[in-house]
C-alpha cells in the first residue's frame, strides 16, 4: 500500500510530463468510471455567486435531455481505482491485473475546471475504489471537492460517491459540499453480498443511507415532501419545480441515491423491485438505478449471460417509473403473474391484461388516476385530457388533436368515434394483437448498430466520437 498512496502524492516538475500523466490518468480512471451509473435530473437549483464560476440548474445532468433539449453531460471518472475490496463482478477489484492509476485531489481540481472553462462539462462525477480503508479515501474525495468549492470556487453539479464504512463526521462533511450523494447497494440481498462481495455488508450500507437522509431531513426543510410514492401531487397534477436552496447549511439539496447490478445474483425482479420500493419509502431516495451485469472478470461465482440483460434492466426502470409517479404498488405489478416481468411488453400493459375488468376506460368519465393506468398514457397526456374535457365531450379525433398517442391506448379508451372495444376484453385477444406488429404497434426489441442499413463501423464511429 505504501507505493499506492505514494503514487497520489507524486507529481512531475516538468510541465509537459506532468500534462501527460493526467492525461493518462483521466484514460485510464474515466474507463474504470463506466459502470457507475447516474442519468438523472439534478435536484438542486444554484445560482452562480458573484466571483464564483458555474450554477446549477434543476433540468438535469449526465447523459440526460434538459426541458429544452439540451444534451447536459459531466466528468465521470474515479478518484482512484486501486482498492482493497475483491468484488468478484468489480473490474477494479484487488485480484484483478489491470493498469492502475490515482489522481492527486488538485489534480482532479484542475482538470474538472479546465473542462468546465472549455465547456466540455457541466458539473462532476466523483467515485473512487477504497484506498487504504474508507476514512482516508473519502478524507482525499473531500479535499478535491473542498478546492473545487472554497479555491477554485465552482458553483457546478458534483454527484460523489460515498465510501461505505467511512466515519459519519466525514460523511457529513462531503453533504455539506455536494448536490447529491450516493451510496451503491450493488446486489439485492445480504447472500448475493457475502458471496460475491465479502468485504461488504448491507448494514454498511444502509446505515450511512439513513444517516443521509436524517441529515437531509434536518437541513433541507423547504424539500421535506412526502416521498414520490406516496405524493398526491404524482397523480393529480403537474410535478413542482424545485425550489431554490435556503441560505446558510444546505446538505445534499439533490438528495441521495443508490445503484443495483442486475443479473450477477439470482435475486428475481419482485424481490429487486420490492427492495426499491422499500427504499424509496424509508430513505426517501431520489432514484435507484439498475444495471445490467457485464462479464468483467472470469469467477465461478458469477453467471456467463450471453449477453447483459440490457432488456431485463430496461423493464426494471419502466416498472421503477410506476412505482414512483403512477401510484403503482410491487404487489400491483406481479398479481396473478410470475416474479419476473415480461420481456414483450412493458409492466404497464401487462397490469392492464391481467385486469380487463377495468378496461375500456372512457375517456370523458375516468379520474385522473384510472387514466394513467392506461397503457400508452402519460402524465401530460392524462393531464391534458382532463383540462380538455372541463370545456367539452372528447371524441377519438380530439384526442390526436390534444397529442395523444393512441398506437397502444387506443385498445384501452372509449371514445366517440374511436375504433376501440372491437377487441372486447379478451386479453389474449388483445396480447396476440399487440405483438402482431400491426400498424402502430412495435414489439420492442434491443438494437445494434449493425441493425441499420447501409452500417460502416469506421464511419459510424468517427461520427459518434468525433474524430473526423
Amino acid at each position: 500500500m505504501a507505493n499506492t498512496v505514494g503514487c497520489i502524492d507524486k507529481c512531475s516538475d516538468q510541465p509537459q510530463e506532468r500534462l501527460s500523466g493526467i492525461f493518462d490518468k483521466l484514460r485510464i480512471l474515466s474507463a474504470a468510471a463506466r459502470y457507475d451509473v447516474s442519468c438523472a435530473s439534478s435536484g438542486s437549483s444554484r445560482k452562480s455567486a458573484p466571483g464564483s464560476l458555474g450554477n446549477v440548474a434543476a433540468s438535469g445532468i449526465c447523459h440526460s435531455w434538459a426541458a429544452d433539449g439540451r444534451c447536459i453531460s459531466l466528468l465521470k471518472v474515479l478518484f482512484t481505482n486501486y482498492c482493497t475490496y475483491d468484488c468478484a463482478y468489480c473490474l477494479n477489484r484487488r485480484s484483478n491485473d489491470v493498469e492502475r492509476a490515482a489522481f492527486t485531489p488538485e489534480e482532479l481540481a484542475e482538470l474538472t475546471i479546465s473542462f468546465y472553462r472549455r465547456n466540455y462539462i457541466e458539473g462532476l462525477f466523483l467515485s473512487s475504489g477504497v484506498l487504504g480503508n474508507p476514512d482516508y479515501t473519502m478524507e482525499l474525495l473531500i479535499r478535491s471537492v473542498r478546492l473545487l468549492r472554497e479555491v477554485h470556487r465552482f458553483g457546478g453539479y458534483i454527484h460523489l460517491k460515498a465510501i461505505p464504512g467511512a466515519d459519519p463526521a466525514l460523511l457529513f462533511e462531503a453533504g455539506t459540499l455536494v448536490d447529491r450523494m450516493s451510496i451503491n447497494l450493488e446486489l439485492p440481498s445480504q447472500s448475493s453480498l457475502q458471496l460475491l462481495a465479502p468485504d461488504k455488508s448491507k448494514e454498511q450500507i444502509l446505515l450511512p443511507m439513513t444517516r443521509i437522509r436524517d441529515w437531509h431531513r434536518e437541513h433541507n426543510p423547504q424539500q421535506n415532501r412526502q416521498p414520490l410514492l406516496t405524493s398526491q401531487k404524482a397523480i393529480s397534477g403537474p410535478m413542482q419545480p424545485c425550489k431554490p436552496a435556503a441560505a446558510g447549511l444546505n446538505f445534499v439539496p439533490g438528495g441521495q441515491s443508490t445503484q443495483m447490478i442486475i443479473g450477477a445474483s439470482p435475486e428475481d425482479d419482485r424481490h429487486i423491485l420490492t427492495l426499491s420500493e422499500s427504499l424509496y419509502k424509508k430513505m426517501q431516495l431520489k432514484r435507484v438505478y439498475y444495471s445490467a451485469y457485464i462479464p468483467v472478470n472470469h469467477d465461478n461465482r458469477l453467471p456467463e449471460p450471453p449477453q447483459p440483460p440490457l432488456l431485463r434492466e430496461h423493464r426494471l426502470y419502466q416498472a421503477d417509473w410506476l412505482l414512483r409517479f403512477y401510484r403503482f404498488s410491487v404487489d400491483e405489478l406481479f398479481e396473478n403473474g410470475p416474479p419476473s416481468l415480461d420481456t414483450d411488453f412493458d409492466p404497464k400493459i401487462m397490469w392492464a391484461l391481467r385486469h380487463p375488468e377495468v378496461f375500456p376506460v372512457d375517456v370523458n368519465r375516468a379520474d385522473f388516476g384510472l387514466l394513467l393506468r392506461v397503457p400508452g398514457l402519460g402524465m401530460i397526456s392524462a393531464q391534458r385530457i382532463v383540462r380538455a374535457r372541463r370545456v367539452g365531450k372528447l371524441s377519438y379525433d380530439d384526442l390526436v388533436k390534444l397529442g395523444v398517442v393512441l398506437k397502444r391506448a387506443r385498445f384501452f379508451l372509449i371514445a366517440p368515434g374511436s375504433a376501440s372495444g372491437d377487441l372486447g376484453l379478451d386479453p389474449q385477444l388483445l396480447r396476440r394483437r399487440l405483438l402482431a406488429n400491426e400498424p402502430g404497434v412495435i414489439k420492442p426489441k434491443q438494437l445494434s448498430l449493425n441493425d441499420f442499413p447501409g452500417f460502416q463501423p469506421e464511419i459510424w464511429k468517427e461520427a459518434v466520437t468525433g474524430q473526423f
